[in-house]
């Protein structure tokens, strides 16, 4: 059975998906981009996308009942391979323990034209 994840301290889904899905615990996020969920801005620069990108998911893994720590598998999308080293720097803060296995990937366009997005699996 799946069970839909949501929370206000992640941004809101801006199509037809969820925020993300627990099945036979284990939870798969949506993308997740740098929107302040408050107040809908969005960050300068890729330092502080990143930052943010990562804050929206750790909240959303934490309304799930799991943490950054349990994340076993992330897909980075960033709009620049030259911010790959900066937004790596971030990365790795979020991050207490053996790292989780990842996939980053250069693409042309990201929604509301933000530097980078982020999705994971963790396990509840």
């Amino acid at each position: 059975m799946k069970k839909v994840i949501s929370t206000p301290k992640a941004p809101a889904a801006i199509g037809p998906y969820s925020q993300a899905i627990e099945v036979n615990g284990m939870v798969y996020t949506s993308g997740i981009i740098p929107v302040v969920p408050e107040t809908g801005e969005i960050p300068e620069g890729s330092v502080e996308q990143a930052k943010q990108a990562l804050t929206n998911l750790s909240h959303l893994l934490e309304a799930a009942g799991t943490n950054m720590d349990n994340v076993i598998k992330t897909t980075v999308f960033i709009k620049e391979m030259n911010d790959f080293g900066k937004i790596n720097e971030v990365y790795q803060t979020f991050f207490h323990s053996d790292f989780p296995a990842r996939s980053c990937v250069e693409v042309a366009r990201l929604p509301k034209d933000v530097l980078l997005e982020i999705e994971a699996i963790a396990l509840k």
